[in-house]
């Protein structure tokens, strides 16, 4: 079989195939997580990124790959998960510059567009590492290229990717040692075969693919509705106004920064340098419509007055928006009962997610945009979820700051020192510092047999985790507890163990081990809550 070229039919095929494919492998991707914890998430990751974009596409009927990459690559970016959902998310966005003014693309110009998305792809990450998804993408694109140079056409072209690409993934481990420890190959990189594996099998036609879980869930990945924004009681802006402009190199952070200082409310500004859509409550849509002109066509134009949905509406049903905005607001990832009313009771509002479900990058946004505040400091708590925050902060039409916290711990330690009447950049500043005098432990258990660091562990193991590393295991849940907090604790210099248990354990076991840890530290204070978070008996903190 030969293709020479691709139409927007053929590509969102493609698309289609590799999320299929992905969505049948998951757990395959899944597995390969270095550490033997039960919650690895590459796959279900990647998965509902690229579920994301192919829900943003379907339904559709498209006349141009560049009008088709576009809208992908928006649902991409929306529904980026974790660190390798951002990273492909970057791919696709490239990609979908690449291909702009396009109608169809040749096998030369999909080579070109994965090189623009890998570009992107490093540009995402502060610190790229070799032997990940990177790598992969990398030597997968310079294998295309190199096939559509010698006249290949698509069929060929990514048959010869996807060879480079095995070859690449079977080398990550030599390029990153905790993958060679761990006897895994890196998990993003394989999750990208499987998408461009999936991709070229519908292109061909294989029987083998099940469509059918893309036609159960057409619904876009987009920015909130105008409904999910509408006040409670008087409106004092009537018209929800929403639209498209399209145009090159698109000034995003001009538009966003000139829009917010508009009368109104409820406004998102999102997109790309080729699309950018607008979400804006005004009494003056005219005037938002004026404006946006002078940067490119406009499309999809829709003006609603609100008073008139409001009458339809039962108001009980809808968010309250007080007129009055604190300051600064803060928003907190969070997965257990127990955290997030922590976190509430510190004044957060409240993202559910963490070890076992990243958030995606519009949960973020809209948790931003809805909270009552000029500005925002988000914490992410989970360093998977930091590149995602990041993503949020740039789409957001209102200041915001993400602390890279880590863990739960690191952000609860933080949310005490936040002030709703400083701006995000001052609690940044002030809460940034907080991170560091904080030690972060989690106890979980291993999921299948393994090596780390010169620890044997089996099957089912007790796992202390430390700083985010394995630092011991074992059969018995006390003896790591024990173990991990000596690990922990400078009897010199720290005054405080905080304990949350997790939904796994029983309160009556819970208090016996807090006994234990009494008897052994008994001149320090010592916390015990109920944390109610998935998979992890305990998470630690120790300051």
């Amino acid at each position: 079989m030969e293709l020479q070229e691709l139409n927007a039919q053929a590509l969102a095929k493609f698309f289609q195939g590799g999320c299929v494919y992905l969505g049948a492998n998951k757990d395959q991707v899944n597995a390969l997580n270095v550490f033997p914890v039960p919650d690895g998430d590459t796959g279900i990751n990647m998965f509902l990124t690229i579920r994301s974009a192919v829900q943003a596409i379907a339904g559709k009927n498209y006349l141009s790959v560049d009008k088709l990459a576009q809208d992908f690559s928006m649902g991409a970016l929306m529904g980026a998960r974790g660190n390798s959902g951002v990273i492909l998310s970057q791919l696709f966005r490239g990609f979908s510059q690449s291909l702009t003014q396009k109608v169809t693309a040749n096998a030369r110009d999909m080579a070109d567009a994965w090189q623009k998305g890998v570009d992107l792809s490093y540009k995402s990450v502060i610190k790229p590492v070799e032997g990940t998804i990177l790598t992969v993408c990398k030597d997968m694109a310079q294998a295309a290229g190199q096939a559509a140079q010698d006249g290949a056409d698509i069929i060929a072209m990514l048959g010869q990717a996807l060879a480079a690409g095995e070859k690449s993934l079977a080398n990550t481990p030599n390029l990153l040692p905790v993958l060679r420890q761990a006897g895994v190959v890196d998990a993003g990189g394989k999750g990208l075969l499987v998408i461009f594996s999936g991709g070229l099998m519908a292109l061909e036609d294989r029987e083998e693919l099940d469509f059918s879980q893309i036609a159960q869930e057409t619904k876009p990945a987009l920015p909130p509705s105008p409904i999910d924004l509408l006040p409670e009681g008087d409106i004092p802006f009537c018209y929800c106004t929403e639209f498209l402009i399209k145009g090159d190199r698109l000034p995003l952070e001009k538009i966003q920064a000139h829009l917010s200082r508009e009368q109104g409310d409820s406004l998102l500004v999102v997109g790309t340098e080729q699309v950018i859509k607008i979400h804006f409550h005004t009494n003056h849509p005219g005037k938002l419509i004026d404006y946006a002109q002078n940067f490119g066509s406009l499309h999809d134009l829709k003006i609603d007055n609100m008073q008139d949905q409001h009458r339809e509406l039962d108001p009980g049903t809808l968010p309250v928006m007080p007129s009055d905005l604190k300051k600064c607001g803060l928003v907190a990832v969070a997965a257990g009962s127990g955290l997030a009313k922590l976190f509430g009771d510190l004044g957060a509002a409240i993202i559910n997610g963490g070890q076992t479900m990243n958030p995606s990058a519009q949960d973020i946004l809209k948790a931003i945009e809805k909270c009552p505040a000029e500005e925002i400091v988000v914490l992410p708590n989970n360093s998977n979820i930091i590149l995602t925050a990041r993503q949020a902060e740039k789409l957001a039409a209102k200041p915001v700051y993400v602390l890279p916290s880590k863990h739960i711990t690191q952000g609860i330690a933080a949310s005490l020192l936040f002030d709703e009447n400083k701006t995000a950049a001052e609690n940044g500043s002030v809460l940034s510092q907080s991170l560091e005098t904080v030690k972060s432990g989690e106890i979980t258990f291993a999921v299948r047999d393994s090596q780390y660091d010169g620890l044997q562990i089996t099957a089912g193991s007790f796992l202390g985790i430390l700083e985010g590393k394995i630092a011991c295991n074992h059969q018995d849940l006390p003896e790591v507890l024990a173990s991990l907090l000596e690990k922990m604790v400078d009897i010199k210099n720290d005054s405080l163990i905080s304990l949350f248990y997790g939904h796994d354990l029983a309160e009556e076991q819970a208090d016996s081990l807090l006994a234990q840890v009494e008897e052994v530290y008994p001149q320090m204070d010592i916390e015990m809550h109920w944390g109610g978070q998935p998979l992890y008996h305990f998470l630690i903190s120790v300051e």
